[in-house]
């Protein structure tokens, strides 16, 4: 293939005033950058235009026609783009944020055969709970989930200068980047090579 680097797309999950999302999301694109595999690009859902609303038609049937607002343009394209995805998510009342769960309804194909991994921060927990319910809605959307995620724990005091203050977390990042290089490279050919049977 002409470019063998995979399109990374690193979502930022929460758009709460006050978020530590855009930190971590820095952080884990920098990691991505260093491994080298990846053409890589952030994509903060509080800049995007998420309304909550959902058209009457599914995106499932809907395809290319689905009435998406214009200000999601920008979103739709990165994911429709992408080889890859790491959603970086808080924990809110053990789930993830209402607004990347909306992210994700107004899609459908831009998520299929694609490989993700999950990011996750948080209280006690790390954001675990969150990425439990995210691997169910995106298995769903027929992604395939990594399961060498990253999760911090009590984050406000493993961070320190926009960095997780074990140095351990480095080795976890690259495994964590080596499965999804591995997947990314895996599913693109296998798309390439034949249409998914959704």
């Amino acid at each position: 293939m002409a470019n063998d680097k995979h399109k990374l797309v690193v979502l930022v999950g929460s758009v709460r005033e006050g978020r530590f999302g855009p930190v971590v999301a820095s952080w884990v694109a920098g990691q991505a950058r260093v491994h080298g595999g990846f053409e890589v690009e952030v994509v903060d859902l509080a800049d995007i235009d998420i309304p909550l609303a959902l058209p009457a038609a599914s995106p499932k049937y809907a395809g290319d026609d689905y009435p998406r607002p214009a200000g999601m343009a920008a979103l739709t394209s990165a994911l429709a783009g992408a080889d890859a995805f790491v959603v970086v998510t808080p924990e809110y009342n053990h789930s993830y944020p209402a607004a990347l769960k909306a992210a994700i309804d107004w899609h459908f194909t831009q998520w299929t055969a694609k490989p993700v991994a999950f990011v996750s921060y948080g209280g006690a927990a790390g954001g675990r709970h969150a990425v439990l319910h995210l691997e169910n809605v995106l298995t769903e959307l027929h992604a395939v989930t990594i399961r060498d995620g990253l999760a911090f724990p009590n984050y406000f005091t493993t961070w320190q200068d926009g960095h997780p203050t074990d140095p351990a977390t480095t080795a976890y990042a690259k495994t964590l980047l080596d499965q999804l290089s591995w997947w990314a490279a895996a599913l693109r050919t296998a798309r390439e090579t034949a249409p998914y049977p959704a």
